[in-house]
C-alpha cells in the first residue's frame, strides 16, 4: 500500500427538506386547515478516527463527499424523512486543516473519536407552522437551509510513542528492522527511506512501544533540502526521539549540530522534546574512536550518549529499556 500523508478534499452537507403547501379535504370536517409539513434535515459530514488504517491514499481516487439533501414535507402534517449522514473515515492522528492550511478543524488523535465537521440544513416550514387565530388558511411554505461547503487539507501525523530521527545512513532503518518486525528498505545509499514506517517494539508480556522511522534529515531540509522535513509532523506525539548517529562517518558532534538545528527550524516542540543519542555502528570504529566521539558528543549535547551497533546488536538492549523508561516518564508527566 502506498503511503500518503497529506491530502485535499471537498465537502458539503445536505440541504434541508422544503415545507409544503397543503390543506386538509375531508368529509365531514367541515373547514379543513392548512396541514402542510415540514421539509426534513439535510445530512451531515463526519469524521471517524479509524484504527485499522495508516494512510491517506483513499483519498487520492476519492475527493468530494456530498450528504445527500432532506426530504420534503407532505399533507397531512407529515414531516420530510431526514437524510442519511455522511461518514469519512480516517487513520488515527489525523488532522482537518481549512483551505489556508493553518487553521485546524479537528484532530482525531483516538480511536473511535467521531467529529461533525459539517451540519446539514434544517428543513423548511410547511404551511401548518404558520397557521394562527388570525390567520387561518396560511399559503405560505419556506425552502429548506443550505448545507455547508468547503475544502479542507488532511494531514496524517502517525502515532508513536518514541521517534526515530538522523541524517541518512545514520542506520535508522537497520536499527527498526533489528528490534520489530518492520521491514524496511536497507541499502548502502542515502535516502532509502522514502516514507515513515512503524515498528513496534515488545520487551515484555507487558511493555511494548512504537517506534517510527521517518526519513533522514540533512541541513537545509527546513528549506526543501533533500526531502524536506515535511515529515518531521510524524514525530511531533512522540513522547521522546531517538537521535542515531553513524559513528564511522566521522565527524559526529556536526552530525548531532544540524540535525537538532533542522528540528529547531521546523519547530513544532521537537526541540524541546526528550532525546535520547544513540552512537551506532559501533563495530565499524577503533576502542579510541569510540571514545573520542563519545567524549565529544557528551560534551557538545550535555546528555548522555550510548554506543549502539544495529548490525550486531551490540547495546540494544539498554538503549531499548532506557526508551521505555523514558516514555513511561513523560506519559505519567503529560497526564498529570
Amino acid at each position: 500500500m502506498k503511503f500518503l500523508d497529506q491530502a485535499k478534499i471537498y465537502l458539503r452537507s445536505g440541504d434541508g427538506g422544503d415545507g409544503v403547501v397543503a390543506f386538509r379535504r375531508e368529509k365531514f370536517i367541515e373547514f379543513g386547515g392548512p396541514d402542510g409539513g415540514n421539509g426534513g434535515k439535510g445530512g451531515d459530514i463526519i469524521f471517524v478516527a479509524e484504527h485499522n488504517l495508516n494512510t491517506l491514499i483513499d483519498f487520492r481516487y476519492t475527493q468530494h463527499f456530498r450528504a445527500p439533501k432532506g426530504g420534503s414535507g407532505s399533507g397531512s402534517d407529515r414531516t420530510g424523512a431526514g437524510a442519511n449522514d455522511v461518514t469519512v473515515t480516517v487513520p488515527i492522528g489525523t488532522q482537518v486543516f481549512a483551505d489556508d492550511q493553518e487553521t485546524m478543524l479537528a484532530d482525531l488523535d483516538i480511536a473511535g473519536k467521531r467529529i461533525t465537521l459539517l451540519q446539514g440544513g434544517d428543513g423548511g416550514f410547511g404551511n401548518a407552522h404558520y397557521k394562527t387565530s388570525t390567520n387561518r388558511a396560511p399559503r405560505k411554505a419556506t425552502k429548506g437551509w443550505p448545507g455547508e461547503e468547503r475544502w479542507v487539507w488532511l494531514r496524517l501525523k502517525l502515532i508513536a510513542d518514541a521517534g526515530l530521527v538522523g541524517l541518512p545512513n545514520a542506520g535508522k532503518s537497520t536499527f527498526l528492522a533489528v528490534v520489530s518486525a518492520a521491514k524496511p528498505k536497507i541499502a548502502d545509499y542515502p535516502f532509502t527511506t522514502l516514507h515513515p514506517q512503524l515498528g513496534v517494539i515488545r520487551l515484555s508480556n507487558t511493555e511494548e512501544f512504537v517506534l517510527a522511522d521517518i526519513p533522514g534529515l540533512i541541513e537545509g531540509a527546513h528549506e526543501g533540502a533533500g526531502l524536506g522535513d515535511r515529515f518531521l509532523g510524524h514525530v511531533e506525539r512522540c513522547a521522546v526521539l531517538l537521535h542515531l548517529i553513524d559513528g564511522a562517518a566521522g565527524d559526529v558532534v556536526k552530525a548531532w549540530r544540524t540535525v537538532r538545528g533542522e528540528m529547531s527550524a521546523y519547530g513544532g516542540g521537537l526541540a524541546e522534546k526528550p532525546e535520547i543519542i544513540g552512537l551506532n555502528k559501533s563495530d565499524s570504529m577503533t576502542p579510541r574512536e569510540t571514545s573520542s566521539r563519545m567524549a565529544a558528543l557528551r560534551k557538545a549535547s550535555g546528555r548522555p550518549v550510548y554506543l549502539l551497533s544495529g548490525a550486531t546488536g551490540q547495546g540494544v538492549p539498554e538503549l531499548l529499556r532506557t526508551l521505555q523508561n523514558t516514555i513511561h516518564t513523560t506519559r505519567q508527566e503529560q497526564a498529570a
